[in-house]
């Protein structure tokens, strides 16, 4: 065994240790946060925790209950009524028997560590950037055993970017959700960046955590090779932060149509400085410095290798690789200006469904680390908050795909639906508009009222708007 190998065993015992003591610290946690149950929405461990079990009180105001003790927290709007009935007709979210896989950490466990297993087949495609430099895109191209089901009647299957985790680790959730999207008729493609995941580092310089530069190229090749097809997107965990920002920069002129982030990191900063739980600040600092090691000679150019690889958190390893370079330093306080996902939130022109569990054990209790207000004053974003799931987990009791899979899905589906049925309902009245204005030399016509369809559009008080 390598020695990385037994430092990664030592800590997947350590995991599965704080993994067994999991519900009596949840309840524990509970009880110092003061944790209330979500009114109406009684699910499957209410006979075993009366005492909690929903999100914190930060979240009594303003949220929707759904099944299985989840919310939905968001501003009113039409569309979020829309997404609100979908949410409670899904079964993705019924709940079901407790199982040894409810603790927050054999979830992120499960996720994280666990063998990806066979996987779908996957053709790679490198696309050279304006800077010479190589990011990777994973076609799934199969299997699917189960027969395609088109999801976009009427239209071209959509395109289902996936943005994995900012550490460059394929999990089984990321696979597990492009085989079920390939099985509803998408085409996933799932982004690599520079040096991850056997994307070869063809020039020293490294994506940082919050630059969308690569991914924009990245996304205008996929339009070009799709051109008519719906974009959406998904990203996962500290791999939100690339995509918020690709949101952010790019306003009304992105390509994507909707976006779902599963645990994202939205206060990035602060999560970077407060540091996580000391099994996963080394867990996670250490895949770091295996994926970065083969890259040691060609970084030695611009980096401080020798501390680079003696850091001991991953603030010091982010701080280490994109502040303290030999060409071009940064203050700390100047990258984050550069790289908070959230920098141009108010720009971001589609809607995004945040899926985010109140045991989180990275990113930490939702009253510290979720913007609320964003969700509240915000009609672009939408945030799921579940009882349950860890960190990416949001395992079921059986062998299936995860739960978050099937609400993304979902998700899209009723935007795509709700997109097409305000498209009629704006034609209607433009057509309509269009025939009265043309008879208006008619004497009778001139006292019509005007038909209540012409002002279908101030039914929607959810619009896109075009900032850029």
């Amino acid at each position: 065994m390598p020695p990385w190998g037994a430092a990664l065993a030592l800590l997947l015992a350590a995991l599965a240790l704080l993994g067994l003591l999991a519900p009596r610290l949840r309840r524990s946690g509970r009880r110092a946060v003061g944790v209330k149950t979500l009114p109406g929405a009684r699910g499957q461990d209410d006979d075993e925790e009366v005492d909690g079990g929903g999100p914190t009180d930060q979240f009594s105001d303003g949220r929707e209950p759904l099944p299985g003790g989840c919310c939905l927290i968001c501003k009113p709007s039409a569309l979020a009524q829309c997404l609100l009935r979908a949410l409670r007709r899904s079964a993705a979210l019924k709940p079901g028997p407790r199982s040894w896989l409810s603790g927050p950490h054999l979830q992120t466990l499960c996720h994280f560590i666990l063998p990806v297993g066979p996987g779908p087949e996957l053709a790679r495609e490198y696309l050279q950037l304006a800077d010479d430099g190589l990011v990777a895109l994973d076609w799934v191209v199969g299997p699917c055993t189960r027969g395609r089901r088109v999801t976009n009647a009427g239209g071209l299957p959509a395109v289902l970017l996936v943005i994995p985790n900012a550490w460059g680790r394929l999990t089984r959730n990321v696979l597990g959700l492009c085989m079920l999207a390939l099985e509803r008729g998408y085409y996933p493609v799932i982004f690599h960046r520079r040096g991850h995941y056997g994307c070869p580092l063809v020039s020293p310089r490294l994506q940082s955590f919050g630059d969308p530069s690569d991914l924009k190229e990245a996304v205008t090749y996929i339009r070009f090779r799709h051109p008519a097809a719906p974009l959406f997107a998904v990203s996962e965990g500290s791999g939100s932060a690339l995509l918020l920002s690709y949101l952010g920069e790019c306003g009304s002129s992105s390509y994507v149509t909707g976006a779902a982030c599963v645990s994202p990191v939205l206060r990035c900063r602060e999560w970077f400085e407060a540091g996580l739980p000391w099994p996963y600040e080394r867990g996670f600092l250490l895949q770091q410095k295996i994926a970065l090691g083969r890259y040691a000679t060609a970084l030695e150019e611009t980096v401080d290798t020798d501390k680079l690889f003696r850091s001991h958190s991953l603030r010091e390893f982010e701080e280490t690789l994109f502040c303290h370079t030999k060409s071009f330093p940064l203050s700390w306080d100047t990258y984050w200006d550069r790289n908070d996902p959230l920098r141009d939130v108010d720009e971001v022109a589609v809607p995004v469904l945040c899926i985010c569990s109140a045991d989180d054990p990275v990113c930490g209790p939702p009253d510290h680390t979720l913007p609320t207000e964003l969700f509240h004053s915000n009609p672009y974003f939408f945030l799921l908050l579940s009882r349950h799931g860890g960190h990416c987990g949001f395992l079921r009791h059986q062998p299936l795909p995860a739960w978050s899979h099937e609400v993304i899905l979902e998700n899209f589906r009723a935007l795509a639906e709700f997109f097409r049925t305000e498209e009629r309902m704006k034609g209607l009245s433009r057509r309509r508009a269009s025939f009265l204005g043309g008879r208006r030399r008619w004497g009778p016509l001139q006292k019509r009222e005007v038909s209540p369809s012409s002002n279908l559009e101030g039914i929607f008080n959810w619009k896109r708007s075009y900032t850029r």
